[in-house]
C-alpha cells in the first residue's frame, strides 16, 4: 500500500481526474523528491520537502486502492490507554480550559436575546445547575446592545459565569459584543464567506489567494479586539455550513471542515493571538469523530496545542439525543480528546447539564486512571474514515434442522438477555422482542431482536416454556445458553456460550457434534490464551469485560481484540456485551453504551450489541440497543431526526413541534427528517436529512427536500400536514402499523 509524507504546512490532498494533486494553501511549500523507503513492514512512497528540513508526515490511502491519501500519524496521545492530550490553557473569563483543568460543561440559551430579563433568568438557572460557560446567540445590533445589559444584570446578581457570543454572518456584531462578552464563537463557514449555494466553484491560484486575503481582512479586526480585551474565541466549524469555496476544493468532508478552521487559525497565529479553541461539530457522530481526529492529527504535525470543544450538533431529544452525543463525545473522550463539551438536546438548556456532567465524569475518570491495556501495535483500524469490518455471518450447514442465518443481522445485531419468568407468558415475550404476532405465533420484523441469551434453561419437563423457545428458533431467532445449562438441560438447536477456560479444558466437546458456539472473551488476555479460538468453529464472539473491572479500558481491550483477529485472518462476528451494575441511572447506561460500544462501532469494529442491566426495563434496553446501532449509522429501524436544540433565533416552539412531528412520522425507518428552528447555517445544516421542516419567518415554515427549499411560508398550523404530504409525494410514506 503506497503512503507518502508531506511537510507540516500541507493543507490537504484533492482528487482530480482520479489522480492526486495538492490543494492550495496560504503557506503551502512545494514538495518534491519522491523516493521509495521502508516503513514498518511495507514499502512506502515518501515525499520530502526539498527546500527545508521541516517535519514530515506519513500518509496512506483511505482504503485499499484509493487515490486519496490521509495522515496516518497519531491523533491522540496513546493508542492503548486513555491519556489526556496536552493543551495550552485558554481563559474564558474566569474559567480555564485545557488539559490542566477539569473538562468544562456548557450549554446555550433558548430565549430571545433582546428579552434581557428572560435571558438573565435562564442563564442563572443554567449556572445553578452547574454549567461552567453559557453561549448566547447574537444575530444583530439590537441583540449585541442587549448583551451589555445581560452581562451587567448578571454581575449585579453575583453571577460571574462566562458568556459566549454565537456569531454567524455578522463580523460587525462580533466586534461590538467582544467589548462585553468573554468569548466569541465564529463559524468559519459563514463569517466572511457568503451562505453556501452548493455551487461547484473553480479558482485559479491567484483567485483562491484573493479569497484568503478577503477572509484575513474581515477577520483581523475581531482578532485584534479579542487580544485588546483579553477575550477568548472558538473557531467552530459545522459540517452543515461549509462554504462553497471549501466544498469545491475539499468536498463536504471532515478534511474540508479542518481546513476551514485552519484558515482562521493561521490568521490568529499570524497576529500572535492564541486564546482560542477549536470545534468540529456534525449531526452525524461518525463524521464528527473523524473530523476531530483529523483536526488533532494536523495539530500534532503543526505542533499546535489548542484545546477542543466537543459536541454533536442537532442531536435531538430524549434518549436519541443522549445516545448520539455519547457516541460522538464519548468516543473522543476515551482517546483523551476534549476539554469542554456540550450535549445539544431539543430540551430546555438546563436539562443538558446533567448528561453533560455524566459524560465529563466518564472522560475525567478514564484519563485520571489512564485506563487501557498492555501496549500493542495497531495497524488495521481506520482513524479518519469509516471502513466497517464485517464478520462472517452464519451460513447454513448440511444436515442442520433449523435456519441459523437469522441469529445475526448484516447491518448490526441486537441480542437480549431473557429470564425464565418471561417465558411464563410467551405472547408477552414475543411482543417484548418486537416480533410480529400472527395468531399468537412469532415472526421476525424490521426491529426484532436477533438472538436471546438464556442464562438458565427451563426444566426439561416444562413443555410450555420449551415450546415458546422452539417457536423462536423456528423463525431463525438464536437462543444462546451457557455450556453448563446445555449439558444438564439440553435444548434442541440452542447455541452454547463458552469461555476460554471451557475451551481449553475441552468441556465443550461433550456437546453433540455440530452445536453452534459463541465464545466470550475479555480482549486483554495473553495472545497464547486467545490462540485457542483459531481452532474453533464459532458462530460469534462476545466481547465482555465485567463492569467491576476498574483498571482495564473496554474500548482499548476491544481494539486489541480486533487487531488480533485481523492479524490472524479470523473473521468471527463480534458482539459488544456490556453488563451494567444494579441501580445504574438510565442516562449512565445510555452514555456508557454509547461511549464504550459506540466508540468501536463508529470505527466499523463490531457486529452487534448485548446490553444487560438487572433492574432496567426490557423495552428500554431493547430500544437503547437499536438506538445505538442507528446512531452509529448501522442498522436503521426507525425514523432519523436531525433536531436542533433551539436558541434565540428559533422561530417556533421546537419541543412542541418536534413532538408533533415525531408522533406522526416515527414509523418511517430509512427516512431522515430535519426539524430546524431557523436556517442560520444554511440548508447544509440538514446535510443528513431527506426532508426539512424549517422556521422561515415568525409563524411560517419552509419545507425542504434535501438541501433544496420546495415550499415557503406555510402557516404553522398546516405545516406538519404539508410535511407528511411532501413525504408521500416522494414515495417515502407508509401507513402506521395497526395494533392487532
Amino acid at each position: 500500500m503506497a503512503t507518502g509524507s508531506v511537510p507540516a504546512s500541507f493543507s490537504g490532498p484533492k482528487i482530480r481526474d482520479y489522480g492526486l494533486s495538492f490543494t492550495k494553501s496560504v503557506d503551502f511549500v512545494k514538495v518534491s523528491d519522491l523516493q521509495r523507503v521502508k516503513s514498518r513492514r511495507s514499502k512506502v512512497s515518501t515525499i520530502r520537502n526539498s527546500n527545508s528540513g521541516s517535519e514530515t508526515v506519513e500518509l496512506q490511502p483511505t482504503s485499499e486502492g484509493s487515490p486519496l491519501l490521509v495522515p496516518r500519524q497519531k491523533y491522540c496521545e496513546s493508542l492503548h490507554k486513555t491519556v489526556r492530550r496536552k493543551t495550552r490553557t485558554v481563559m474564558v473569563g474566569n474559567v480555564a480550559i485545557g488539559s490542566e483543568h477539569p473538562i468544562r460543561i456548557q450549554t446555550m440559551t433558548t430565549t430571545d436575546t433582546k428579552d434581557v430579563a428572560a435571558t438573565v433568568e435562564q442563564v442563572m438557572r443554567i449556572a445553578d445547575k452547574g454549567a461552567d460557560i453559557v453561549r448566547i446567540t447574537v444575530q444583530g445590533k439590537k441583540e449585541a446592545d442587549a448583551c451589555f445589559e445581560i452581562k451587567n444584570s448578571l454581575v449585579q446578581k453575583n453571577y460571574n459565569i462566562p458568556l459566549v457570543a454565537d456569531i454567524h454572518f455578522a463580523p460587525s456584531v462580533a466586534l461590538r459584543v467582544a467589548e462585553c462578552f468573554d468569548k466569541i464563537r465564529v463559524n468559519p463557514g459563514n463569517f466572511a464567506d457568503r451562505r453556501a449555494q452548493f455551487e461547484k466553484l473553480e479558482y485559479t491560484e491567484e483567485d483562491y489567494q484573493k479569497e484568503l486575503e478577503h477572509i484575513e481582512k474581515v477577520f483581523t479586526p475581531l482578532v485584534e479586539k479579542c487580544k485588546k480585551y483579553g477575550r477568548a474565541m472558538r473557531i467552530g466549524t459545522n459540517h452543515g455550513s461549509l462554504s462553497d469555496r471549501i466544498m469545491s476544493y475539499y468536498g463536504d468532508s471532515p478534511r474540508g471542515m479542518v481546513e476551514s478552521a485552519f484558515e482562521f487559525a493561521r490568521i490568529c497565529r499570524k497576529l500572535d493571538y492564541h486564546n482560542f479553541v477549536f470545534s468540529m461539530k456534525a449531526s452525524n457522530p461518525v463524521i464528527m469523530v473523524q473530523a476531530y481526529r483529523l483536526l488533532v492529527a494536523e495539530m500534532y504535525v503543526q505542533g499546535w496545542d489548542y484545546p477542543l470543544h466537543l459536541g454533536v450538533t442537532e442531536a435531538g431529544e430524549g434518549e436519541d439525543g443522549r445516545m448520539k452525543s455519547a457516541i460522538g463525545i464519548g468516543t473522543l473522550l476515551q482517546d483523551g480528546l476534549g476539554d469542554t463539551i456540550r450535549v445539544s438536546l431539543t430540551e430546555p438548556p438546563e436539562e443538558e447539564i446533567d448528561p453533560c456532567r455524566r459524560l465529563a465524569n466518564l472522560g475525567m475518570k478514564a484519563s485520571n486512571l489512564q485506563l487501557g491495556v498492555v501496549p500493542f501495535e495497531e495497524k488495521n483500524r481506520h482513524y479518519f474514515d469509516f471502513q466497517r469490518r464485517t464478520g462472517q455471518l452464519p451460513v447454513q450447514k448440511e444436515g442442520e434442522e433449523v435456519d441459523y442465518r437469522g441469529v445475526l443481522h448484516r447491518d448490526g445485531s441486537v441480542l437480549m438477555s431473557v429470564s425464565l419468568d418471561q417465558l411464563k407468558n410467551p405472547e408477552l415475550l414475543y411482543k417484548s422482542l418486537a416480533a410480529k404476532l400472527v395468531v399468537g405465533m412469532p415472526f421476525k420484523d424490521l426491529a426484532t431482536v436477533d438472538t436471546i441469551l438464556l442464562r438458565e434453561l427451563p426444566p426439561v419437563d416444562d413443555y410450555d416454556a420449551r415450546l415458546a423457545l422452539k417457536r423462536l428458533i423456528d423463525v431463525s431467532m438464536g437462543v444462546l445458553t451457557p455450556l453448563s445449562e446445555q449439558l444438564t438441560k439440553p435444548l434442541p438447536n440452542a447455541m452454547v456460550l463458552v469461555n476460554l477456560k471451557e475451551l481449553s479444558t475441552g468441556a465443550y466437546k461433550l456437546l453433540p457434534e455440530g452445536t453452534r458456539l459463541a465464545i466470550s472473551v475479555r480482549g486483554d488476555e495473553p495472545y497464547e490464551e486467545l490462540n485457542i479460538i483459531k481452532d474453533v468453529d464459532a458462530t460469534m464472539l462476545l466481547h465482555n469485560l465485567p463492569s467491576t473491572e476498574e483498571s482495564v479500558s473496554r474500548v482499548h481491550a476491544a481494539r486489541r481484540l480486533f487487531e488480533y483477529l485481523a492479524d490472524n485472518a479470523l473473521n468471527f462476528p463480534v458482539v459488544h456485551h456490556l453488563q451494567f451494575p444494579e441501580g445504574i441511572h438510565r442516562d449512565d447506561l445510555v452514555i456508557g453504551a454509547g461511549s464504550n460500544a459506540g466508540a468501536l462501532l463508529v470505527d466499523g469494529l463490531g457486529d452487534g450489541v448485548l446490553l444487560e442491566a438487572p433492574d432496567q426495563d426490557f423495552d428500554f434496553l431493547r430500544n437503547t440497543s437499536f438506538n445505538l446501532l442507528q446512531g452509529c449509522r448501522m442498522r436503521n429501524t426507525k425514523t432519523e431526526y436531525v433536531s436542533c436544540p433551539s436558541c434565540g433565533r428559533t422561530l417556533f416552539d421546537l419541543q412542541e413541534i418536534s413532538a408533533q412531528i415525531r408522533e406522526k412520522t416515527s414509523h418511517l425507518p430509512g427516512v431522515s427528517i430535519a426539524i430546524m428552528g431557523c436556517i442560520v447555517n444554511g440548508p447544509g445544516e440538514m446535510a443528513d436529512a431527506d426532508f426539512g421542516y424549517v422556521g422561515g419567518a415568525p409563524g411560517k415554515i419552509d419545507l425542504y427536500v434535501g438541501k433544496t427549499v420546495v415550499k415557503r411560508g406555510i402557516e404553522m398550523e398546516h405545516a406538519t400536514d404539508a410535511l407528511i404530504q411532501l413525504i408521500k409525494d416522494h414515495g417515502r410514506w407508509v401507513d402506521p402499523p395497526t395494533e392487532e
